[in-house]
């Protein structure tokens, strides 16, 4: 799905648009997905304001420039569940929230999409997707309504919590810059370089996570190349490395999931201190 919305799986643009509609699968949708992650996410990189994917509300605190309050000193220990809520507000509230916002900022004219189309779209995704993994479950699976909610409400959890614990550890890091736009919303440093300081690979050797992941253990190499396949992104690690040291530039990665994991827990209790 992340390979496809990037237009990066086959090459071929209908093959690429269809792979990328696995997001339906667990609640998603690709319109406000490919806006948000493709286009603010990969140009804003951690900029608070710009960058949605370091926006949790008042819930979360992920940049050093986005308000805290009192309850930010615990959201090492309760992040996890809110974590675990990710899909769930995906296949709710998160994609039509989403549309209205894109409309106002003027991205979906920019995606060539009308509010109208977008809802419709979202709209029938959503009730498509409740009847057939849920609805249908419901009615023909003969195990009650509750192990029935209980194991919808467990899938959500267990797929956000999974997506979280990949993506963040890539981004809210101690090592991560988290610049500040200028006045005119624009990067201190050039785009390339904003993407290395604000980017971490976590277990580049381990070739089963690579491939269980989709490669986003090598999200510098996907930062800097997005629409370069994910099986490619091993190669590439060394020669963007030791470009980075030629021009003076640090290479961050962390050597196993395990320790990225608890690099990102240690952020986030420094994010929330008083």
């Amino acid at each position: 799905m992340h390979d496809g919305n990037h237009g990066a799986y086959t090459g071929r643009k209908g093959r690429d648009k269809f792979i990328g509609l696995v997001i339906h699968l667990v609640g998603g949708n690709d319109i406000t997905w490919k806006i948000q992650h493709n286009i603010l996410h990969h140009t804003y990189t951690n900029i608070d304001g710009l960058d949605q994917d370091v926006d949790a509300g008042i819930l979360l605190r992920f940049t050093p420039h986005s308000r805290k309050i009192g309850m930010h000193r615990y959201q090492h220990f309760y992040a996890w569940f809110i974590y675990g809520l990710m899909t769930m507000y995906w296949c709710t509230a998160k994609d039509f929230m989403g549309v209205v916002s894109y409309n106002k900022m003027g991205l979906l004219r920019k995606e060539k999409i009308s509010l109208r189309t977008a809802l419709l779209e979202v709209t029938l995704s959503k009730v498509l997707y409740f009847a057939i993994f849920l609805v249908l479950p419901l009615l023909f699976s003969g195990a009650g309504w509750l192990p029935v909610v209980i194991g919808f409400v467990g899938m959500h959890f267990l797929a956000g919590l999974s997506l979280a614990c990949i993506f963040q550890l890539a981004h809210v890091m101690e090592e991560s810059d988290f610049a500040a736009p200028n006045d005119e919303r624009k990067m201190e440093n050039s785009w390339a370089v904003h993407q290395l300081q604000n980017t971490v690979n976590f277990a580049p050797k381990s070739k089963f996570l690579s491939w269980f992941i989709g490669g986003l253990n090598f999200q510098i190499e996907h930062h800097l190349f997005p629409g370069i396949c994910h099986v490619h992104y091993p190669k590439l690690s060394p020669i963007v490395a030791r470009t980075a040291a030629e021009h003076g530039l640090k290479y961050q990665v962390r050597p196993t999931f395990m320790n990225a994991l608890g690099a990102h827990a240690q952020m986030l209790r420094h994010l929330g201190r008083p």
